[in-house]
């Protein structure tokens, strides 16, 4: 298909969105599901979940195994079929056997200087679908999930670490500890595997997650740190504080105070508005950019305004009069 074609062809279909005809609708779309240029097809699986029809669902599924037959001829860069997988999944398609495919796919295309698996966003996207598969056990949906823990691409790591949240139970909260425990080379995974267990498992996880405020690497620290913020548990408020008041404290207290105000727990800001009124100037400071992300609360403010009023250091006014006095 030429180029102009192509064009043409997505056109019409951006123009199905106005059509006040379900059966024109569903006609043209179920045409473009069949058409050889795979952003075509990406465009019409799109649209399929948008306008919900999902009459078309088998069509969805037929164009998908089409495309995992010569793969990087049919679909290169998996548009289409990554497309389809989440067409299918918005549209509530619970049965397995398409994701379960789409799970484990790997389509290596070459690229300068070797190959690359363009299949990852198609993985993800069919693992958590099969969260919500009627047809699996549990045990069957963990594997895939174990599976995507382990790819190299680090969002698909995180996006595991999110589909254990999603199906809890102590075999997530293990496998969760387990990963944490083995670390990443990337600390915004470990960051969303703290955050995740302390969503499966609730306080119960704060005492594991706060043994990693004193981790040897300094992304670690506070990646638990902001986890347990994140949490606004008051076992985690409780933790947070201990490590503020350690006389050798192995994180700066701007990222500690910083996950106490992301808490919201009276207790947190409590401790975090006595370090504007009597702390060290340093710590005045932190607390005051830390009390920052509640700006728009004018109780809030006033509280602040009135535990600086006493501060003679003129950093810490400025600070105060820069981002509390303006309403």
């Amino acid at each position: 298909m030429s180029t102009r074609r192509i064009e043409e062809a997505l056109e019409t279909l951006a123009e199905l969105r106005h059509s006040a005809l379900p059966d024109l609708q569903i006609r043209a779309v179920r045409k473009a599901l069949g058409d050889k240029v795979n952003i075509v097809v990406a465009k019409a699986a799109r649209l399929t979940a948008e306008l919900q029809l999902r009459l078309l669902i088998p069509d969805l599924c037929t164009a998908f195994e089409r495309l995992l037959r010569d793969p990087v001829k049919t679909d290169p860069q998996c548009w289409a079929k990554q497309a389809i997988a989440q067409a299918l999944k918005d549209l509530g398609h619970a049965e397995s056997a398409l994701f379960l495919r789409g799970a484990q796919h790997v389509q290596r295309e070459p690229v300068w200087g070797g190959e690359e698996d363009t299949a990852t966003g198609v993985r993800a996207v069919c693992t958590l679908a099969l969260l919500d598969c009627t047809n699996l056990t549990r045990e069957d949906k963990l594997w895939p999930v174990l599976r995507l823990l382990t790819e190299a691409s680090p969002p698909l790591r995180k996006e595991a670490a999110l589909a254990l949240q999603t199906l809890g139970g102590w075999e997530a909260a293990l496998l969760l500890r387990l990963k944490a425990r083995q670390g990443d080379t990337d600390p915004t995974v470990t960051g969303q595997v703290f955050e995740s267990l302390l969503q499966v498992e609730g306080e119960g996880a704060v005492p594991f997650v706060e043994e990693f405020l004193r981790a040897l690497h300094t992304e670690t620290r506070e990646e638990a740190a902001l986890a347990l913020g994140a949490s606004r548990l008051l076992r985690a408020v409780t933790a947070l504080r201990s490590a503020c008041q350690e006389k050798y404290p192995l994180m700066g207290s701007e990222v500690l105070f910083r996950a106490l105000s992301i808490s919201r727990q009276e207790e947190a800001l409590g401790f975090l508005l006595q370090m504007v009124h009597s702390g060290r100037p340093r710590e005045a400071l932190s607390a005051l950019e830390a009390l920052r992300l509640h700006h728009d609360s004018s109780e809030l403010r006033e509280k602040v305004r009135k535990a600086g009023r006493g501060r003679s250091e003129s950093e810490v006014q400025q600070a105060l009069q820069r981002w509390f006095e303006k309403e």
